[in-house]
């Protein structure tokens, strides 16, 4: 059986390790149990009544579906939505049902945001709604993919891709759902590769004309999301979340998965080292330092202790040899040879090809009955109508259609099995 000790306790017993939990302090469960008593509402939350959409009169909450509600029902009901299935998080052209695919990431994500936004009275609607769109974009293959995908659209446009950007695109100019502005800007700033110290909401977007030029800068700046933060504490929320949701949930499928010769020794000691560690003691300090702020916090030994979590991530699971190796010698040229014929496609407009069928077609079916005007999907240029296609992509679509072009192609990729 573990054993669980708190923060005062040692974390070793007869020299084996032992779960680490804390829990809130008594000073701040009390202030927020007295907070609710008395229905203190948090000044620094985004009220329903705050929300701003390209079309004002569409789209009106009601009792029944309030203003943010709307917009996760909008996400969850999007045909985008069901891709994240088959969408790999980390560990691709594996058949184990354990082991997180994104949709698992970003429940993840929803679930510990809204957590940590009921302990600080936020606006967990709003909460939800950014945390189930915010990889909608994605590609198949991960962090993998995407690279390999902007590294082809930008030696032909000399602009970049980047998954929150184009989650953005999808939601926005794709689909044309209508979205908060709180929303769309939560997601395009929820760049889970940056940990900060602190998060502080931004108060220079409080119209879609910045957003928009923001929005722009990331495709023809490499630094721009780099810069990225969230107008919203709500926002803030999800993008720390996205970090506290893989960390430990990755080192655990890695284990699973057995890409370690020799068992890592990771060293933290405050938040913890396991999955459920690291979530329960991060949303506790979170809201030790952040309740009745207008910011998000941490302490300074959980912030150096987070920060070096994921560089052991990136040593040990990122950058492992194994994780690399498949998609270095086939899936990388993959993407090359399918986006090459594609283009031409793309060019060609033939309502024979796969292309025209399978995706002109498909968004033609998606924006039939949408209110909010939008431009010809077929203007976009050939590079931005395939980025959109491959990046829509699941893992198996991909190889599938990849063998479907190219049955004589070197490049082949097969899974490894529950049995293997």
């Amino acid at each position: 059986m573990p054993h669980f000790v708190t923060d005062e306790e040692d974390d070793t017993i007869a020299g084996m390790r032992v779960t680490h939990y804390i829990n809130l302090s008594d000073e701040t469960a009390k202030r927020i149990e007295q907070d609710r008593l008395e229905h203190k509402e948090n000044p620094y939350a985004c009220k329903d009544t705050d929300i701003i959409r390209r079309d004002m009169n569409h789209d009106r909450a009601n009792l029944h579906r309030p203003a943010f509600v709307r917009d996760a029902e909008k996400i969850m009901n999007v045909p985008y939505y069901n891709r994240y299935s088959d969408k790999t998080q980390v560990f691709s052209l594996v058949r184990n049902d354990d082991i997180s695919r994104r949709a698992l990431h970003v429940q993840y994500v929803s679930r510990i945001a809204r957590n940590i936004g009921r302990l600080l009275g936020l606006n967990t609607d709003l909460i939800e709604a950014i945390a189930l769109g915010h990889d909608i974009g994605h590609t198949p293959f991960g962090h993998a993919g995407e690279r390999a995908l902007s590294a082809l659209y930008h030696e032909r446009t000399g602009r970049y891709f980047n998954h929150n950007v184009h989650s953005v695109r999808v939601l926005d100019d794709i689909c044309c759902l209508n979205l908060s502005l709180q929303t769309l800007d939560g997601i395009i700033c929820h760049n889970g590769e940056m940990e900060m110290k602190e998060y502080r909401p931004s108060t220079d977007r409080r119209e879609f004309a910045e957003f928009d030029r923001l929005k722009e800068g990331c495709y023809t700046s490499r630094e721009a999301i780099g810069h990225l933060v969230p107008c919203t504490l709500e926002g803030c929320v999800v993008r720390i979340s996205d970090i506290i949701a893989y960390i430990g949930k990755d080192r655990q499928d890695a284990e699973k998965l057995g890409i370690f010769e020799e068992a890592p020794v990771y060293s933290q000691k405050k938040i913890g080292v396991t999955n459920a560690e690291i979530i329960n003691n991060m949303i506790v300090n979170i809201v030790e330092n952040s309740y009745g702020k207008p910011y998000l916090k941490m302490d300074e030994d959980y912030f150096a202790e987070f920060s070096g979590a994921k560089k052991e991530n990136y040593s040990h699971i990122y950058g492992n040899e194994k994780t690399e190796a498949a998609f270095k010698k086939d899936i990388e040229p993959m993407f090359c040879e399918l986006y090459e014929e594609l283009i031409k496609q793309a060019e060609k407009m033939d309502p024979d090809s796969v292309f025209v069928r399978h995706h002109l077609n498909y968004i033609d079916q998606i924006t039939k009955y949408v209110h909010v005007s939008h431009k010809d999907y077929s203007e976009n240029t050939p590079d931005d109508m395939v980025t959109d296609y491959i990046a829509s992509m699941t893992d198996d679509y991909f190889i599938d259609l990849h063998a479907f072009l190219f049955p004589g192609s070197e490049h082949k990729v097969s899974y490894k099995g529950y049995f293997n």
